[in-house]
């Protein structure tokens, strides 16, 4: 149903009973028969609308878990969010908030996007949410991160892009859970050198069939009529808003910086003269039979990723899966790049063979030199051991020195982490 339908259907009592209800693209005022729902209600979808408030009694929802209202005109975010006793998942992406009050945030906050808007400073009591888990803060003016912050022992995922921090303050990579993190386009990021990408014009290319897509942009099969034989290649064409992750130019940028290694999927060359002005990179075209490891998180799942529940792997194909993922990160990391979002659902992988190759630098940033780099370097670990633990939980027989392995990756103590070399070592034997 449209939302048209849907709100008819709401106001005559069809949907007496429902956990969700999605009402998106237009609507400026607050349908008072939503609280007939109050029973049931756990998913609420008001984005793109007129609202510049919420009801004052929006608590009578006293099963609401996530409220999604992107792209609707809130100079602040809402206070009587904090009255939602099961309130734990909060969608404000471009709405222009200036305005974060502590009262806003929900005892059992878990996941927090505030991707895209103007916000300059944000209270201490996001810190004094013990549930928080994913905090997405890319394109606003964050000048500082608050000290409270330094108490979220849960989170695990951090957006920070695109802000107004100079530095990011050194208790950040001290939080025990936190394994991805992305911080490029703040003047914390140190400068890098311009790479020089080959040129392709867009009449050198066929076009084919999309291959996939995602918050940044849709990447195609293409033949690349190039300076010597046609080449098969993949074309990404970026869509040149924001995402969650930060700007695309900034994603094109540290491709080509990654340079070229058998588990990246690597930049050809750079697309010039589209005729609509897009902005595009060539990349490796991997075999027709290479898929995705797993789908990105869900709304339940919150910073994890969601496998297909029939996939069974040997431990010989887990373990090179987990090495590729690992020397290609180490190699990352050698160039001085933070990948910052290494998971399942940016691995594809052949299922014949193990073979596997790390996809998509949304969220990556340049590390600085000295020990702020290594302690930067020491939260990638980490992700790198959940991805080795979710891969061990595909076996059936997983060796216990493995096991030890995921868990030394995932040390709440950061400074007791392995390096990766010692990881793929590790695995080697």
């Amino acid at each position: 149903m449209d939302r048209t339908e849907t709100l008819a259907a709401l106001r005559r009592g069809d949907l007496a009973g429902a956990r969700e209800l999605r009402l998106p693209d237009g609507l400026a005022e607050f349908p008072r028969e939503i609280f007939g729902l109050a029973d049931t209600l756990e998913v609420l979808d008001l984005g793109r609308g007129g609202f510049t408030d919420l009801p004052a009694d929006l608590g009578r929802l006293h099963r609401l878990r996530v409220l999604f209202c992107s792209g609707n005109p809130f100079e602040r975010l809402p206070p009587v969010l904090g009255d939602c006793p099961t309130l734990s998942q909060l969608g404000f992406r471009g709405c222009g908030i200036r305005a974060v009050p502590a009262e806003s945030l929900p005892r059992d906050l878990r996941w927090l996007t505030l991707t895209d808007n103007q916000i300059e400073t944000l209270p201490d009591a996001l810190g004094e949410r013990p549930l928080l888990q994913k905090l997405m803060l890319a394109g606003n003016r964050i000048g500082h991160l608050p000290e409270g912050l330094a108490g979220a022992n849960s989170l695990e995922l951090i957006r920070l892009s695109c802000n107004r921090l100079d530095a990011l303050p050194p208790w950040l990579a001290r939080l025990p859970r936190l394994a991805w993190i992305s911080y490029a386009g703040n003047p914390a990021e140190p400068a890098t050198e311009a790479i020089v990408a080959t040129p392709v014009p867009w009449t050198a290319l066929e076009v084919g069939d999309l291959l996939g897509e995602g918050a940044s942009g849709r990447v195609h099969r293409a033949v690349w009529h190039g300076p010597s034989e046609p080449q098969n290649v993949a074309l990404k064409l970026f869509k040149g808003a924001m995402t969650s992750d930060g700007l695309p130019e900034r994603e094109m940028e540290a491709c080509l910086a990654a340079g070229t290694h058998p588990a990246l999927t690597g930049a050809l060359g750079r697309l010039v003269d589209h005729p609509d002005g897009a902005q595009g990179l060539l990349l490796r075209l991997l075999p027709a039979q290479w898929r995705v490891l797993a789908g990105p998180p869900s709304l339940a799942s919150c910073s994890r990723d969601v496998y297909d529940p029939a996939l069974r792997l040997d431990t010989g194909k887990a373990l090179r899966i987990a090495r590729a993922v690992a020397e290609a990160v180490a190699h990352l990391h050698g160039r001085g790049l933070l990948h910052g979002d290494v998971y399942a659902h940016n691995t594809l992988w052949d299922a014949e063979t193990g073979a596997a190759v790390l996809s998509d630098f949304g969220a990556a940033s340049a590390l600085p030199a000295g020990e702020g780099g290594a302690a930067l370097r020491r939260i990638e670990v980490r992700a790198v051991g959940i991805l080795l633990g979710e891969l061990l939980d595909r076996c059936d027989a997983a060796p216990d020195r493995l096991a030890a392995l995921t868990e030394a990756c995932l040390q709440s103590d950061p400074e007791r982490r392995p390096g990766l070399d010692d990881v793929v070592a590790a695995i080697d034997r």
